[in-house]
């Protein structure tokens, strides 16, 4: 059953978000795909098969493992004029720095501590990112739904059969490998442009305050609760944060539409 949950359910996830981005574009896309899709399904395998305790530590771990993701995505951002190959590089490789980073630390944060840290780098990102590239005609590949899916099967399958020798801290870490912004950026960057790929990861950004919100409920209540009320209440939690994020950018869209509106007829 464990084995069925690590080969089925993320790449399965992954499939209905990638059909929903070529629904609804780049946005959604992101906003979906930030949700924890990924690192939520191995989080509750490595909580059935480590237990409770080392789950609690690895998602307090996954949730400081945000601040790598956006690593990844500024330098995604600002090298993607450059190719998606050179830009996937430059992502990657800071990621990669990025743990490193968060890993040589000699004192852990604090869980909420932690939280605070993730909740102003989320605010801050979004003016890292730089201009937007011009958008580029939006065009659904036909080939790259496998690919993704056997990403996410990969990643699931080697991070919780690894987590015991890797222990709470570094599983945690890598429960949060970029596996949505490496396979859904790259193919989006390729087939529609540098501009769809930013605007997938600015959508994945707003996303990553839920996601925030899922480590902390969980890390604080894996310890008290059992394993399948912790995460229900946890996605719970992630969900009404989720929509209320959505709800205060299209709230924040409305409002800067007249201004646009108005400035353009100024200009005119």
């Amino acid at each position: 059953m464990i084995f069925l949950l690590k080969l089925l359910l993320v790449p399965v996830l992954i499939a209905l978000v990638t059909l929903a981005g070529r629904r609804w574009g780049p946005g959604v896309a992101g906003w979906l795909s930030a949700f924890p899709i990924v690192s939520g399904p191995i989080l509750l395998v490595i909580s059935l098969e480590q237990g409770p305790a080392f789950a609690a530590s690895a998602a307090g771990n996954t949730l400081l493992a945000v601040l790598a993701i956006l690593v990844f995505s500024v330098a995604y951002a600002r090298c993607a004029h450059l190719g998606m190959p050179r830009a996937m590089v430059a992502a990657l490789l800071a990621y990669g720095l990025a743990v490193l980073v968060l890993q040589a630390q000699p004192v852990q944060l604090p869980l909420w501590a932690g939280f605070a840290a993730v909740v102003i780098a989320l605010l801050g990102a979004p003016r890292l990112f730089g201009p937007a590239p011009a958008p580029a005609a939006v065009v659904k590949p036909a080939n790259d739904l496998p690919w993704r899916m056997l990403a996410g099967a990969l990643l699931s399958l080697s991070v919780t059969y690894a987590a015991a020798s890797l222990g709470p801290r570094l599983s945690g870490l890598f429960a949060m490998f970029p596996v949505m912004s490496t396979v859904l950026v790259g193919f989006s960057h390729r087939a529609n442009g540098p501009g769809f790929a930013v605007a997938l990861l600015r959508g994945m950004v707003n996303g990553y305050y839920a996601f925030a919100v899922f480590c902390l409920v969980l890390s604080l209540l894996l310890g008290s609760q059992p394993i399948g009320l912790a995460f229900l209440l946890a996605t719970g939690a992630a969900l009404v944060v989720q929509l209320g994020v959505k709800w205060m950018v299209q709230r924040s869209c409305a409002q800067d539409l007249p201004k646009a509106r108005a400035g353009g007829q100024k200009a005119a």
